[in-house]
């Protein structure tokens, strides 16, 4: 049997950094990676037959668990059906027509093939229909890698502590306007000054790659009656929230009208997929019906299509997300109690089936600046420990974290009693 560490050196000679994403890098967190066989449930295995209590669920997409039989059987019949046509199927006609149904701030989809597709194709569109050229984003909000979003970028730039990336040029750094979290005013105070340059306003609603961040009360309507007042379009990146903090999305839990959403993650049931969503008169600026172009070879591919459908049919039904949520808060409140019983400064989050835990001091996490003065060492120490327990989180304080449905008590109880061992050795 070869091991972890031989096939971690085998990819460090082969992919850079031994990672084809930065996010499953072990080089925040220390220690030998591990390398990754199978999942199923609420568990993954490694290839030298470790289980793992799961907290990082594909980061997102992973609702149901890993290799849900309705999943598998779905994608099997699409793959036996034929990969893809290089024409539309009736099956991805089908998935726009559900998110439609659901999300109230969609009225017409484009289905790509990422989040970072998406989010770069709403930013064009908006660009197009306005006839302006700036963006604002917020401190800490990842939109994946496209150039404009890489300006004081959350997950793994944040991590890694690059979050203005190497080879983006510097004019089109300077088309984005990042600002702080949470900051109503400074959103305010930027378009008095800039207001007839500014396309449009991107957010995550929930912001989950500085770990979790929860909006304050009036952070996401201001945002909504700046971006009316100025002409501006906002855009709310729900590749991570929608579908994963309620049903419609966090834009619906909170009472905000978006007008461009992008989607991913649990829409492809864990497969690559990305979606741009919003009012019909925006959308229909996108080439073949305007004149914004985009396209995709495997965009709507029926693989990824099949495994969004019957991951909707399950997610769509009564009392799932109540129950979801039910799972998270026992898990989130039982950390909180079991650091403090040890002395330990944790502060948590929770919404819906995503979570977030940082060791800090600070009362309430409302902003980048806050979520970079938390403690990476002991973060780090307490992520070792705990996969040594056979529970695992991301390699990385400023990621959140995912419950699933398929997460039991039993799981939880266990993960708490793994965190009650690590939390009475971490003072030492």
């Amino acid at each position: 049997m070869t091991t972890s560490k031989q096939w971690h050196q085998r990819a460090m000679a082969v992919m850079p950094g031994g990672v084809n994403s930065p996010v499953r890098s072990f080089d925040a967190v220390g220690g030998e990676p591990i390398i990754m066989a199978s999942g199923y449930g609420a568990c993954v295995r490694d290839i030298e037959g470790n289980d793992y209590i799961d907290y990082v669920g594909q980061y997102g997409p992973a609702i149901l668990g890993h290799a849900h039989p309705d999943v598998v059987e779905a994608v099997s019949a699409a793959a036996r059906a034929g990969f893809g046509f290089g024409a539309t199927t009736s099956a991805e006609i089908e998935l726009a027509e559900r998110v439609c149904a659901i999300v109230p701030s969609v009225e017409k989809v484009r289905l790509c093939n990422s989040g970072t597709e998406a989010t770069m194709t709403a930013l064009r569109l908006a660009r197009g229909v306005t006839g302006r050229d700036a963006v604002i984003k917020f401190e800490g909000c990842y939109h994946g890698h496209a150039d404009p979003f890489l300006v004081k970028a959350g997950s793994g730039a944040l991590t890694t502590g690059t979050p203005n990336s190497a080879g983006v040029p510097e004019a089109v750094g300077n088309l984005t306007y990042c600002l702080p979290y949470n900051d109503g005013e400074a959103v305010s105070a930027l378009f008095a000054r800039h207001g007839e340059q500014i396309a449009a306003v991107i957010v995550e609603p929930v912001a989950g790659n500085m770990n979790l961040v929860l909006p304050q009360p009036d952070f996401l309507p201001t945002l909504r009656c700046l971006c009316d007042e100025y002409g501006a379009l906002l855009i709310c990146d729900e590749v991570m929230t929608g579908f994963r903090v309620g049903l419609a999305g966090a834009c619906a839990r909170f009472g905000i009208r978006a007008d461009l959403i992008t989607l991913g993650k649990i829409i492809g049931g864990g497969l690559p997929i990305g979606a741009v969503g919003g009012n019909a008169q925006w959308m229909d600026h996108l080439s073949p019906a305007g004149s914004v172009y985009q396209a995709g070879t495997l965009s709507g591919n029926p693989l990824a299509v099949a495994a969004g459908l019957a991951t909707l049919d399950h997610i769509s039904r009564s009392e799932f997300y109540a129950t979801l949520e039910q799972k998270t808060q026992k898990l989130v409140h039982g950390m909180t109690q079991t650091a403090a019983a040890h002395g330990i400064n944790l502060k948590t989050s929770a919404i819906g089936g995503m979570f977030g835990f940082l060791f800090t001091d600070c009362s309430a996490i409302t902003s980048y600046d806050q979520v970079k003065q938390c403690d990476v060492a002991t973060f780090g120490r307490f992520f070792s420990a705990m996969l040594d327990q056979g529970v695992m989180f991301a390699p990385s304080a400023f990621e959140a974290a995912f419950m699933s449905s398929v997460h039991d008590d039993a799981q939880i109880d266990a993960t708490l009693r793994a965190c009650e061992m690590v939390f009475s050795a971490l003072p030492d």
